[in-house]
This record gives C-alpha cells, sequence and structure tokens, in this order.
C-alpha cells in the first residue's frame, strides 16, 4: 500500500487522542449526556452542516472563474462531495487530490489547474479560522481573557494576529508580484525530491490560473465573501449541535470551537478525523469555557458522527455514478503528479535563457501539458 505510512501514523495518532480524552472520563457519563441530548436539535445542525457543503461548491465557482468560468454547480457540489467522503474511508488525507481529480473528470480542467484553486480555497479558510480564534477573546466575557493577557496565552493571541497579518500579507504579495512568486516556487522545488517535486510543479502549473483570483479585487471579495458566510454558517451548526446537548455558552462560542476544531483536524488522524475533532473540542469547551467533559464529548461524538455519515454516502452515490472506486480516488494523487512531471520537464527545459517571465513560461508549459492529455 502506498500510503501505509502516513496511514500507520494516522491510526497511531487518532487511537493516542481518542484515549487521552477519555482516560480520565466516565464513559457512562458521556453515554448518559448522549442519550439526553435533544435529537431534533442535533438534527438540525447535521442539515445545516450538509447544506455547507452545497456553500462550498457555489464559493468554488469564484475561486475557479479564472481557470474556467462556466463549470456547473452539479460539477461543482460532486466533487466536493467525492473529496469529504475520500477523506472520510480513506488514508493519508487524499481528499483534496480525490476531489481535483473528481472535478477534472467532470469538466474539461486539468487536475492541476483544480488543485491550484483548492491551494487558495485553503488560504482562505486559514485567516477566516484565524479571524474566528481572535475576535472570540476580544469580546467582553472571554472566560479565559485573564489567562490570555500574560504568559503563553498571550504569546499564542499574538502568534494568531501574526499569523492573520502574514497570510493577507502573502495573498497581496502574490497578486502584486507573481513572478517573482513563481520564481522562488521554482527554484524550491529544484531542491526536493522527485515525488514532492512533481506533486509541487503540478500544483504551481494549476496555480499560476487560479491565482488570477488575486489580481482582480472583484473576484478576491467574493471569495472572502463566500468563506466567511460559509464558515459562519458552519459555525450555526457547531452552535445548534451544542445547544441539542445543553452547551448555551453562546454564538461566539460555537465559532472560537468551530475554529480550533478546524485547525485541530489539520493534525494528521485516521481517516474521519476521528481522535483530532474531538480533543479539539474538548479543549475548546472544557478547557477555555469550563464545560464538563462528559457535555463536550457528548457533543464532540454526536455532532461528528452525525455529520460524517450523510456526506460521506452523498460522496459514494457521486462516486458511484462516475464510476470511481475508492481505488481509483487513493491513487487521485498520481494523477496529479504525473501530469506535475510532464510539467516539471517542460518548466526545467526553460527556466535558463527564457526571455519570457516565470509566470509566462510555466502557464505555457501547464497549457501544453493540458491540450497533450
Amino acid at each position: 500500500m502506498k500510503h501505509w505510512g502516513k496511514a500507520l501514523f494516522g491510526m497511531a495518532v487518532t487511537v493516542f487522542l481518542l484515549w487521552w480524552v477519555l482516560k480520565d472520563v466516565e464513559y457512562r457519563g458521556v453515554l448518559r449526556d448522549i442519550a439526553g441530548g435533544d435529537f431534533w436539535l442535533l438534527g438540525a445542525s447535521v442539515v445545516v452542516a450538509t447544506l455547507g457543503f452545497l456553500i462550498r461548491a457555489l464559493r468554488w465557482k469564484v475561486l475557479l472563474t479564472p481557470v474556467r468560468e462556466d463549470t456547473s454547480l452539479r460539477s461543482r457540489f460532486a466533487g466536493v462531495s467525492i473529496g469529504f467522503m475520500a477523506n472520510n474511508v480513506l488514508p493519508a488525507r487524499v481528499g483534496e487530490f480525490a476531489r481535483a481529480f473528481a472535478l477534472s473528470r467532470l469538466e474539461p480542467i486539468p487536475a492541476t489547474a483544480v488543485f491550484g484553486t483548492l491551494v487558495v480555497e485553503r488560504f482562505m479558510d486559514g485567516v477566516i479560522l484565524l479571524l474566528f480564534l481572535v475576535i472570540p477573546v476580544l469580546t467582553p466575557g472571554f472566560p479565559a481573557a485573564d489567562v490570555l493577557q500574560t504568559g503563553w496565552g498571550l504569546a499564542t493571541l499574538r502568534f494568531g494576529g501574526a499569523l492573520v497579518v502574514g497570510i493577507l500579507g502573502l495573498l497581496v504579495a502574490m497578486a502584486a508580484f507573481p513572478g517573482q512568486f513563481v520564481a522562488i516556487a521554482e527554484r524550491f522545488a529544484l531542491i526536493l525530491p522527485e515525488h514532492p517535486r512533481a506533486l509541487v510543479l503540478g500544483a504551481l502549473g494549476g496555480l499560476l490560473d487560479s491565482i488570477g483570483i488575486m489580481r482582480e479585487p472583484r473576484l478576491l471579495l467574493a471569495a472572502f465573501a463566500w468563506s466567511l458566510f460559509f464558515w459562519t454558517w458552519h459555525g450555526v451548526s457547531f452552535w445548534l449541535g451544542m445547544l441539542a446537548f445543553g452547551i448555551d455558552t453562546g454564538f461566539v462560542s460555537a465559532l472560537f470551537t468551530e475554529a480550533v476544531v478546524g485547525f485541530g483536524v489539520a493534525v494528521p488522524s485516521a481517516p474521519g478525523f476521528f481522535g483530532t475533532f474531538h480533543a479539539a473540542a474538548e479543549f475548546a469547551l472544557t478547557n477555555v469555557y469550563g464545560v464538563p467533559e462528559t457535555q463536550s464529548l457528548a457533543f464532540a461524538f454526536a455532532y461528528h458522527f452525525g455529520g460524517w455519515i450523510p456526506i460521506t454516502l452523498i460522496g459514494l452515490w457521486f462516486a458511484w455514478k462516475l464510476g470511481l472506486s475508492l481505488g481509483d480516488l487513493g491513487h487521485a494523487d498520481e494523477e496529479i503528479e504525473a501530469q506535475g512531471k510532464e510539467l516539471e520537464e517542460v518548466i526545467l527545459e526553460v527556466v535558463d535563457g527564457d526571455p519570457g517571465g516565470p509566470v509566462e513560461r510555466a502557464s505555457a508549459a501547464a497549457e501544453g501539458v493540458a491540450e497533450d492529455r
């Protein structure tokens, strides 16, 4: 199995984190709180969370505009669903590759170009989630305000603020100086081993087109507006899920919890974000807002599993309709790597002595590979 090392490491992280959050908790208390929850509110939170994937597909149209303007909503929703389903059932976080691969099967867009839009999407998600971490801290009555005024808490807050500014600065720099950015990326890729170098250059070829959104203020603002709307909408699902288990700490706390979970699930884990989701939710609700552990974990397990089911089934249905097996999706990164290798050969041939700028060189390479394929 190609990703066995990553899969074993992710499984180990999941087992450790599940043990960590449950080691001092009465299991029957968690089960009692789950059984005593309001399943109407929980169901509403799952519906809101599932509709969020449709919002992701709507936002994706804006991100894809520099690459292809007329993608269909059905194709985008299918790609989103397949990607998240793949993350839920396959190891090594192949969902982003599967999402790009699936859309490239539905629309005439190279998988590398699609993957480039997902890089931009992650930048924007990171900015919004960082804001949702910082803003609650600045609101009156934040429970850990005294902790965050000194020591590690203050350092964490400053780091979060600096990271927000840094990411925004990077976006501006990429928009203002795309040539220099691409040139640096090209040189950096040359020092990488063959496999990651192909992926980097493959993503670079697609990123050159998708990065065009950052040079168009209208599209950039629209993408950020959609990102803010999506994460606020998703925060509503967290809030409803928390209320289902008697956690009435306010909507701002739901946004804060959502942000902590958003960064927490970035840690490698077994498929489906098991362990990372629960540890992050328990930290935000219990360590910061003082919610009893059994309530925090009741929410974490019920909300997580409730949301896991619908998008997994929807993604499996779309994969079946496209004739894609889990094996195909598990090797989606190889398609992007193959395109990356072709781009690597073309780009490296023209890095030295070409009168055109790096953007023009690599864009032409990407277009040539796309036409050949």
